[in-house]
C-alpha cells in the first residue's frame, strides 16, 4: 500500500486537477443538505438536484415535512430510486429533528446517525460540508479510486477505507480529500474501461509497468 507521503502527494495532485472540487448537491443550509444526501443514495447528484428545488420550496423545514402526507412527498421525489423508502425515512428523520433537536440538524456524528435513514457516510458529509468539521465520507467513487491507486487494499471495507485515509492524511485535508477523490473518480478515473496510465500520468506518477504506482 502507498505511504502517507505518497497518499498526500496524490490528493494534492487531484487538487490541482480539480481545484473547485466540492459537494455538488444543491442546498442552502444544513437541513437541505441532510435531506439531499439522504435522497442521493443509489442515485446521481444530478438526479437529486432536479427534484430538490421544488421539494425544498414546498417543504422548507422539518415541520413542513411532518405536516405533509408521505404520499405527497413521494410524488415530488418519484423520479429517483427507492423513493418510497426515502420518503418514509425523511418523515422519520424530521420527526426526530423536531422531537429531540428543536428542529435543528445536530453537529455530532453520533446524533446524526441516530436519525432515521442517516448512516455514517451521510453523517460525514453533513459534518464536513455543513459544519466544516473534518470528516471523510466514503462513497463508491472514493472506495474505488483509493483501491485502484493502492492507497487501500482491494479487500478493505468501506469503514476500513475511511480509517486508512484518516491515518494517512492530516485532519485538515480530510474534507478536501473526500471531494477530490469523488471528482477524480467521477470525471477522470471512471468505473468504465479506460486507459488508467493516463490517470496516473495526470497525477504525475511513475508506474512499475503494471499500472501500479511506484511507492516511496
Amino acid at each position: 500500500m502507498l505511504s502517507k507521503k505518497k497518499t498526500i502527494e496524490l490528493i494534492e495532485a487531484m487538487g490541482e486537477l480539480f481545484p473547485d472540487a466540492k459537494c455538488e448537491l444543491s442546498h442552502c443550509n444544513a437541513f437541505e443538505l441532510l435531506i439531499a444526501v439522504m435522497l442521493s443514495a443509489q442515485t446521481t447528484d444530478v438526479s437529486v438536484n432536479k427534484i430538490t428545488p421544488k421539494l425544498f420550496e414546498t417543504y422548507p423545514t422539518p415541520q413542513a415535512f411532518l405536516a405533509a402526507p408521505v404520499e405527497d412527498i413521494m410524488a415530488l421525489i418519484k423520479t429517483i430510486g427507492l423513493y418510497r423508502n426515502k420518503s418514509k425515512f425523511i418523515k422519520g428523520c424530521c420527526q426526530k429533528l423536531v422531537d429531540e433537536f428543536n428542529g435543528e440538524v445536530p453537529h455530532t456524528r453520533k446524533e446524526l446517525e441516530s436519525l432515521p435513514g442517516v448512516g455514517r457516510k451521510t453523517a460525514n458529509v453533513v459534518l464536513s460540508v455543513a459544519f466544516d468539521i473534518p470528516a471523510i465520507a466514503v462513497d463508491t467513487h472514493v472506495e474505488r479510486v483509493t483501491k485502484r491507486l493502492g492507497i487501500c487494499p482491494p479487500d478493505a471495507t468501506v469503514r476500513e477505507v475511511e480509517e486508512i485515509l484518516m491515518k494517512k492524511l492530516p485532519p485538515e485535508m480530510w474534507s478536501a480529500a473526500h471531494h477530490r477523490l469523488i471528482f477524480f473518480g467521477r470525471y477522470q478515473c471512471t468505473a468504465r474501461n479506460h486507459d488508467h496510465e493516463i490517470c496516473l500520468q495526470l497525477l504525475g506518477q511513475k508506474t512499475n509497468g503494471n499500472g501500479k504506482i511506484v511507492n516511496d
